[in-house]
């Protein structure tokens, strides 16, 4: 009996950098789960541990040489980048961040559907002339992208406030639940323990924690902070540092970091959604987070009024964290209840069946008919 041919595959193109952090973790938790569902994932990016991560999980890797901010190569970028899908032939392009948004929409400008997802607005990270550039492109931009997806309501709202009209679809960010889960905590230092994990720079706003430190100390005098994590502002924040705080630099696994903490804080002064608090509420730990885009939709309602505090505000940071540490019973009903929320609502499965939805309505909107995309990604089309 004749049997008809298999569908081929779709061929979905990551595009990416940075290559470490969150982004790199979304993008490679996709890529796994595209490739268990037999889609076809091809990535470029300038290398680094992403590359190696991608190829481990059987991803087709591509070199592309990019740097991580816009600058006078830009044109050359955009131009290998041009070339490189060429080769590839994708029949869709998936953008992280701000640098490889840029640079896929210069190079696709609507030809081939396209996905941008920018992992927090440009426009926030800098100031001054740049932030105006920046905005200006994220507006004229927005054409060139079939679906801006944002990890957030509170990020679509940010771009929607500053004028990117777009075709939105919010899709919360997840984690891996079985990875990021409680298990035994072996003691890493003595002493109640702090633990900030995100890369060192002024976004995750460490050095607001270390201005706070010194009043946590008066009230809990043997806690400990450490950071984990390495960055451009590593040497600047050392100097600042009490005899107290530890810095571990980059780390394979941050597990046993979460697992060990008594606290985690994320001081970052913008976001879209940080995956550091989930990755702690999935050990089971609780966490101090600013009040910034995507906070309170990734805590449960109750934990709210106990774990948020305004960005760039050491005193309340402070107290927050004090008032944490010196109750140990609240802190393990709030890492219970976190850990709960997790389970329900940022499990990184959910995450991936969205986005593949979201695939099959643009290939479908590409070829024949579109699948309706589930509400739980909340689109919004904004002319």
């Amino acid at each position: 009996m004749h049997q008809s041919a298999p569908a081929p595959r779709p061929r979905i193109l990551h595009l990416a950098q940075p290559v470490d952090g969150g982004v790199a973790r979304v993008v490679l938790d996709l890529a796994r789960a595209q490739l268990a569902a037999r889609l076809h994932v091809v990535a470029a990016c300038p290398g680094g541990e992403l590359a190696a991560g991608l190829r481990a999980v059987g991803a087709e890797v591509h070199h592309w040489q990019a740097g991580r901010s816009p600058g006078p190569g830009l044109p050359g970028e955009v131009r290998r980048l041009v070339r490189l899908i060429d080769e590839v032939r994708p029949e869709l392009v998936h953008a992280h961040s701000a640098k490889a948004g840029l640079a896929a929409r210069l190079a696709v400008r609507g030809r081939i559907p396209t996905v941008f997802q920018p992992h927090a607005w440009s426009f926030e990270a800098v100031g001054g002339p740049t932030a105006a550039l920046a905005l200006r492109w994220e507006r004229w931009g927005a054409r060139w992208a079939d679906r801006v997806v944002c990890v957030s309501e509170a990020e679509r709202e940010t771009g929607l406030r500053a004028g990117v009209r777009a075709a939105y679809a919010v899709v919360p960010n997840g984690i891996d639940t079985t990875r990021f889960s409680p298990g035994p905590a072996t003691p890493l230092v003595p002493g109640p323990l702090v633990v900030c994990v995100g890369r060192l720079c002024r976004q995750k706003g460490q050095d607001v924690l270390l201005r706070a430190w010194e009043q946590v100390l008066a009230a809990v005098p043997r806690a400990r902070l450490v950071l984990v994590g390495d960055g451009p502002d590593r040497e600047v924040l050392r100097q600042r540092a009490h005899p107290s705080v530890q810095f571990t630099g980059a780390v394979a696994d941050v597990v046993p970091w979460y697992r060990a903490a008594d606290l985690v804080v994320l001081p970052s002064r913008w976001e879209g959604m940080a995956l550091a608090p989930l990755e702690a509420l999935g050990c089971g730990r609780p966490v101090v987070v600013t009040d910034v885009d995507g906070a309170r939709e990734s805590l449960p309602p109750t934990l709210a009024d106990r774990c948020l505090v305004p960005p760039e505000d050491p005193a309340a940071l402070a107290g927050a964290v004090a008032g944490l540490l010196s109750d140990p019973p609240l802190r393990a009903a709030l890492g219970d209840r976190g850990r709960r929320h997790v389970l329900s609502t940022h499990d990184v499965r959910h995450t991936a069946e969205h986005i593949a939805a979201l695939y099959r309505e643009l290939l479908g909107a590409a070829g024949e008919t579109a699948p309706c995309v589930p509400s739980e990604c909340r689109e919004s089309i904004h002319p």
